[in-house]
């Protein structure tokens, strides 16, 4: 990779953030017996996200059912404490996805409800896509606040 001989001029664009995230851990325990097809799996999980979801330790539990030895299905929630868009509070992302040998594929909705603090009111949805290997996974998150969770901002303020 090349060197650069000058040193950029900062420009007054702040320069996005890409939504991604790493796996901070991962422990999975059989269910029943190992060796045969279908079995089922569960595993915790630790994620951090960087992007739009900033949080550095989420925790999440999965039932994963493996219909090969690198093939299946999972479904999952996932605790999510930190900031979206800049609010700070909480929420729980329910999970489904499939995997074979080449990586993962996850589609994730909000529960609604869930958010808690300045994340009330929060829904959407997202997806990932993870390929074996790949040390960062990028997601997309579409979301949106509710009437609800404005109306508890100006209730905080007002009372402040």
């Amino acid at each position: 990779m090349p060197t650069p001989t000058t040193t950029p001029t900062p420009t007054s664009t702040p320069t996005p953030t890409p939504n991604g995230f790493t796996f901070k851990d991962w422990e999975e325990h059989p269910v029943g017996p190992e060796g045969v097809f279908p079995r089922l799996a569960r595993a915790t999980v630790t994620n951090a996200f960087t992007g739009a979801l900033t949080a550095p330790a989420t925790t999440c539990a999965y039932t994963v059912a493996y219909t090969g030895d690198c093939a299946g299905t999972f479904t999952g929630m996932e605790l999510v404490t930190g900031t979206v868009d800049g609010r700070e509070g909480a929420f729980v992302l329910e999970e489904r996805g499939t995997f074979d040998a080449t990586g993962t594929h996850c589609r994730f909705t909000v529960v609604p409800g869930s958010g808690t603090g300045g994340l009330t009111g929060l829904g959407g949805s997202g997806s990932f896509a993870h390929r074996y290997g790949d040390t960062s996974v990028e997601y997309a998150f579409d979301y949106a606040f509710t009437d609800t969770a404005a109306d508890t901002d100006a209730a905080a303020v007002q009372s402040a």
